[in-house]
């Protein structure tokens, strides 16, 4: 997938008439009402992100919404408000060359009915149909964990990306949401979900390492109530992701802080990023609150050198799926 290409004045003609609506409407008018099949990953062998001749050098991006409980505004804002402004950053800006973006949403594999969705990597107005495919069930399971692990199992397991394929370059993936994650992927829920037979329990941490091979992971800690009353959620990430755990205060800020973040690892300084920002209309207190989240990457990143967490393949003899950042 990905073979169109992006324009401004399209998505502005089809967003436009959503942006004056209210959360409710918009979540009930513009969201889907149901898992839409094309969201499914039951049955999925892989979602691709390939080269093609408007896209020469595709790179592959994944942001996956936790959809439980509050966090389903944040997908309803990106669709009302943010979509375009990324794209504009990403494309406009020359953040990075040829984004191919898949949109998803995770929720609670022990108790939701749509525990994950996954749509395709597009490059162009393909992608709002994508975000908007989301059913955002808003459930959960009354705990502080969520089953990000089942974003980190399909992108280890069920993505082809060309970027890595033919060039030895990770993409980038995003997951986002207040919880922790859980544990576990058991034998039922991968069969459930998936519609795979595992022979025993598969370890989050396993299964990181596993798409870090090809994939440069990130986790958002959305700045909310759940979150900042549990400081074990910010403390089990980091244990897990180290300095890509990035902790915004500012939910509104999440779309710029993803540009923000391929950006400072794709070489750019942080005045380059912070300007980009701000030309794509982001608020001064946006362009702070996003500032301070990127504080340990970015410090990271200048400890290791100019877009060291890219990296390419991984050297003879170093561990499979580490990421010095």
């Amino acid at each position: 997938m990905g073979y169109s290409s992006w324009s401004g004045d399209a998505y502005d003609n089809i967003s436009k008439p959503r942006k004056e609506m209210d959360y409710g409407t918009a979540r009930s008018k513009v969201f889907s009402s149901k898992l839409a099949p094309s969201l499914d990953p039951k049955g999925v062998k892989v979602r691709e992100s390939r080269d093609s001749d408007d896209h020469p050098e595709s790179n592959a991006i994944g942001v996956l919404f936790d959809v439980t409980g509050s966090m389903g505004g944040i997908p309803v804002d990106f669709a009302q408000h943010k979509l375009g402004g990324l794209m504009k950053m990403l494309v406009e800006k020359n953040v990075i060359p040829h984004p191919q973006v898949l949109f998803g949403a995770i929720g609670d594999g022990k108790c939701d009915t749509t525990p994950l969705q996954v749509g395709q990597f597009e490059s162009g107005i393909e992608m709002d149909k994508c975000l908007t495919d989301i059913y955002i069930e808003g459930a959960g399971g009354g705990q502080i964990k969520e089953s990000y692990v089942l974003a980190h199992y399909f992108f280890a397991r069920h993505t082809v990306t060309d970027c890595y394929e033919k060039r030895g370059k990770k993409g980038y993936l995003f997951t986002l949401g207040d919880e922790q994650t859980w544990p576990t992927i058991d034998p039922d829920e991968a069969e459930r979900i998936f519609g795979e037979k595992l022979q025993g329990p598969e370890n989050v941490k396993d299964l990181i390492a596993e798409c870090e091979r090809k994939w440069n992971v990130f986790h958002i800690v959305v700045g909310t109530p759940t979150s900042n009353g549990h400081p074990e959620v910010l403390s089990d990430w980091k244990t897990l992701l180290g300095e890509r755990v990035l902790k915004l205060d500012d939910p509104n800020g999440v779309c710029e802080l993803i540009a923000a973040t391929i950006g400072l690892c794709e070489g750019h300084s942080m005045d380059t990023v912070n300007s980009a920002l701000r030309d794509s209309g982001a608020s001064a207190g946006t362009v702070k609150s996003v500032g301070a989240a990127i504080v340990p990457l970015r410090d990271a990143l200048a400890r290791g050198g100019s877009g060291a967490i890219v990296g390419s393949l991984p050297a003879s003899g170093a561990p499979a799926g580490t990421v010095r950042v």
